[in-house]
């Protein structure tokens, strides 16, 4: 049994990859794009990292072509930086374009679209790896990309160049979410504007061959936003990386540490709702405290929320740090809480399951795919029931260490990154047998 038999089966026309066929004979020659892939900027970076590692451990050929802020990889795969003006990294966006920048339409349009509130980064990204492969496609039999989803990919497709692009979730959903948190006319005019690749996205989805997803939510929310069948979505879960991500049996958890990932400001990751549930909990707990793994932006609303909770003595924020420090910090906290109000897959439940914390989360996307009946799921956008899972596992020390050993044997048992990587191998010589010669 596969670990995605068990939606693909209840979901009708899906036909999942053929488990029971060995994996083919040669090692291919893989090249993974992503836009910006370092870890601390999301998921996708993480995603690149472990997927990437775990192709070369199947015995694949892997280079990863990235825009900056480049990866995290393995010393057995190769990294080809692919230069972007990397404009959040500079103090000033209109002062960042040099006269060398007008030579290329690339340098240009992404100055252009940032400075008049739009992101361009997929699709310069995209642009760039189309002009890259000219020379260099031959060196690949596939190339898979990781969400950045720009019309190069389609150029690539027109070459004759495999090519494959998982989509972790639609940003349709974070745009809606954007929306609604939007406090004014303004402001919705800049998401608007901020999210208007995705006219882009929607194209390229639809006219690319191969594309892959995570989660079986994730599946038919694409085929919604982006009206592609979702017959024509593969569905391939992430892994966790098990041997990484393990308990530390010498670091006590505290107490009182409830632990977080979220983009503070970013409404879809729900952080709000975990401040309103902690200041309901706080008269009762004093010694309460939450550590939320992101960057606390200055004059946001989070800050102003902190202030008006008197939360900013509670709440500590930390960034940049690397993976061994990441797990101490699983160790540490008495639980880990994702409460967003929508997940593609959901990769820090699932580490922190895989360290062995108890997790408590949203049901928002795919989290209850991920978290099943190892972990608590409260509706999503529900800082009282938040509050009561909360309240649950601080009373009861017992109830943690069995939901922290019940969430590590789901993980080994059901998300590993060594499935991901078979899976994908008999995924992309399906793709190579079906190509047109």
């Amino acid at each position: 049994m596969t670990i995605h038999e068990p939606l693909d089966a209840a979901v009708e026309g899906v036909q999942p990859v053929d488990q029971s066929a060995k994996t083919a004979e040669k090692p291919l020659r893989i090249c993974l794009l992503g836009y910006r892939s370092a870890p601390f900027v999301g998921g996708q970076g993480v995603y690149l990292n472990y997927l990437s590692k775990a192709l070369v451990e199947h015995g694949h050929q892997v280079d990863v072509i990235s825009g900056p802020p480049y990866p995290h990889l393995d010393p057995r795969v190769k990294l080809i930086k692919m230069p972007s003006l990397d404009l959040f990294a500079q103090k000033s966006h209109v002062m960042a374009l040099r006269p060398r920048h007008l030579k290329s339409f690339s340098d240009t349009f992404e100055w252009w679209a940032m400075l008049t509130g739009g992101f361009a980064e997929p699709y310069t990204f995209s642009r760039r790896v189309a002009k890259y492969m000219k020379t260099h496609g031959h060196n690949y039999d596939i190339v898979h990309d990781n969400q950045c989803l720009g019309y190069g990919l389609l150029k690539l497709q027109e070459r004759g160049i495999p090519t494959v692009a998982t989509v972790h979730h639609p940003i349709t959903r974070d745009r809606e979410l954007a929306l609604k948190a939007a406090p004014n006319l303004k402001h919705r005019l800049l998401v608007r504007r901020w999210h208007s690749f995705l006219g882009m996205q929607r194209k390229v989805v639809q006219q690319l061959k191969h594309i892959v997803t995570v989660s079986d939510v994730s599946r038919h929310d694409i085929a919604d936003a982006f009206d592609r069948p979702a017959d024509k979505i593969e569905l391939i879960y992430n892994g966790i990386d098990t041997e990484v991500f393990a308990p530390r049996p010498h670091i006590s958890p505290k107490p009182f540490r409830i632990m977080t990932t979220a983009s503070a400001d970013q409404p879809l990751k729900g952080l709000r709702y975990l401040l309103d549930a902690v200041a309901q909990l706080k008269p009762d707990f004093p010694e309460l405290e939450l550590m939320v793994v992101g960057k606390l932006k200055e004059g946001g609303q989070t800050e102003a929320q902190l202030k008006q909770l008197k939360l900013q003595d509670s709440v500590q924020f930390v960034s940049g740090i690397s993976t061994e420090k990441l797990v101490d910090y699983y160790a540490e906290a008495a639980m880990v809480v994702s409460p967003s109000l929508y997940e593609g897959f959901g990769l820090p439940a699932g580490e922190a399951m895989s360290c062995g914390v108890p997790v408590i989360s949203s049901d928002g996307g795919a989290l209850p795919e991920v978290v099943g009946d190892a972990g608590k799921v409260v509706k999503a956008g529900d800082a009282t029931q938040l509050a009561a899972a909360i309240r649950e596992l601080l009373e009861n020390p017992e109830l943690r260490k069995a939901m922290g050993k019940q969430g590590r044997e789901r993980i080994l048992q059901t998300f590993c990154w060594k499935v991901a990587a078979r899976e994908f191998t008999q995924y992309y010589n399906q793709v190579l047998a079906n190509a047109d010669h």
